[in-house]
C-alpha cells in the first residue's frame, strides 16, 4: 500500500485528479474523536500503509496539534511524519493532493515526506479580499489608506501570500463587486498607495488553479487572474473552514495554483539528490528528514572556550 497522506479535516481533501490518486486520511481533532479513538484510527493507518505523512500547518488549533504529537508519542513509532508547512488552507489542501499523487510512485516514505517542503515552493496561494483590516498572517505592508478603504462596501484587494507576498488594490466602477461592467470592472486600476495596481506575480510554469468562494461575490479569480496566469485549468472547491480565520475576513475568494501533472512532479522530486538520514536511516531530499526532523548534517562542534588564565613559562 502507498504511504498514507493525512490532513486534519475533510475540507482539506481536494478531489483526486485521476483514478490512480488515492484519497487522503483524515485525523479527526479532539472535539470529534477521543484519545482512544485517535490511537485506534492512527494505528489502523500504520498497519495498512506502513508509514503516515500528516500536514500540520501552524494555523491549526493548539489542541489539534497537541493531539497529533500525543498520539505519536503514545504509539512510540518513528513511522509518523508531522510536517509543519506554512501555507494558507487551500494551498495546504493542494499540497496534500500533490503528495497523494506522488504516494503511488516508487518513492520511499522518507522521500515523500521531505518532498513536501520542495513542492510547497511551487504553490502560489492567495485570495481576493473585501478587507485587509485583519490581514495579519501575510507579511505584506498594509498602509493606512488600504485600511481605510477596507471599510468601503466595494473594496477588493488581491493578495498573494505564497511564495512571494504581494498586495494590490483593485479598482471599482460601481455595481456588484467583481461583476463586469463595460469590460473594465475587476481589472487592477489602483494600487494600495494610489499607484497603478499590478496583477499578483504568477508562476512561470504550467499550473492548475483551484479557488473557493467565501462571502465575496466576485468572478475576478476565474475571469481575470486565471487568464493572466495562463493556467491549464480552473476548478472550484468549497471553502475550507479555516480560511476566513486565516485571511481575517469572511469576504474572500481564496485561490491556489500548483503543478497538476504527476510526471512533472515526479521529475521534480527525482532530480534532487537523495541522502540518508543519519538519525533514522530513511531516505530524504533537502536538508532535513521529514520523519525525525534531524538535519542532514550534524551542527558544527562548538570551539573550546578560550582560557582566561595566562600560561606561565
Amino acid at each position: 500500500m502507498p504511504t498514507a497522506i493525512a490532513v486534519t479535516s475533510t475540507d482539506l481533501v481536494l478531489p483526486a485528479p485521476d483514478r490512480h490518486t488515492p484519497g487522503a486520511a483524515v485525523l479527526h481533532p479532539p472535539e470529534q474523536l477521543d484519545l482512544e479513538g485517535a490511537l485506534t484510527e492512527t494505528g489502523a493507518l500504520l498497519e495498512r500503509h506502513g508509514h503516515l505523512v500528516a500536514l500540520v500547518p501552524p494555523w491549526l488549533p493548539r489542541s489539534t496539534v497537541q493531539r497529533l504529537h500525543t498520539v505519536r508519542a503514545i504509539l512510540e513509532t518513528d513511522r509518523i511524519a508531522l510536517l509543519g508547512i506554512d501555507l494558507p488552507p487551500l494551498g495546504t489542501a493542494l499540497l496534500a493532493r500533490q503528495l497523494r499523487q506522488l504516494s503511488v510512485c516508487d518513492f520511499s516514505p522518507g522521500i515523500i515526506a521531505s518532498a513536501a517542503r520542495l513542492l510547497s515552493h511551487y504553490i502560489y496561494a492567495g485570495a481576493l479580499l473585501g478587507s485587509v483590516a485583519k490581514l495579519d498572517r501575510v507579511r505584506v505592508p498594509v498602509g493606512l489608506g488600504a485600511h481605510a478603504r477596507s471599510w468601503s462596501p466595494s473594496a477588493q484587494f488581491a493578495v498573494l501570500a505564497h511564495p512571494t507576498p504581494h498586495l494590490a488594490k483593485l479598482g471599482s466602477s460601481g455595481g456588484s463587486p467583481g461583476k463586469s461592467r463595460g469590460g473594465s470592472h475587476g481589472k487592477p486600476q489602483g494600487g494600495p498607495h494610489g499607484g497603478p495596481a499590478v496583477m499578483p506575480p504568477g508562476p512561470g510554469f504550467a499550473t492548475h488553479l483551484t479557488f473557493a468562494r467565501g462571502q465575496l461575490a466576485s468572478d475576478w479569480v476565474a475571469a481575470e487572474l486565471a487568464p493572466a496566469w495562463q493556467v491549464q485549468g480552473v476548478m472550484e472547491n468549497p471553502l475550507p473552514a479555516g480560511s476566513p480565520g486565516w485571511w481575517g475576513t469572511q469576504k474572500l475568494v481564496e485561490f491556489a495554483a500548483g503543478i497538476p501533472d504527476l510526471s512533472v512532479l515526479y521529475q521534480l522530486v527525482a532530480s534532487v539528490r537523495r541522502e540518508e538520514c543519519r538519525w533514522c536511516g530513511l531516505e530524504l531530499i533537502g536538508d532535513r528528514c521529514g520523519f525525525c526532523a534531524a538535519p542532514l548534517t550534524a551542527p558544527p562542534a562548538a570551539p573550546p572556550p578560550a582560557s582566561t588564565a595566562r600560561s606561565r613559562p
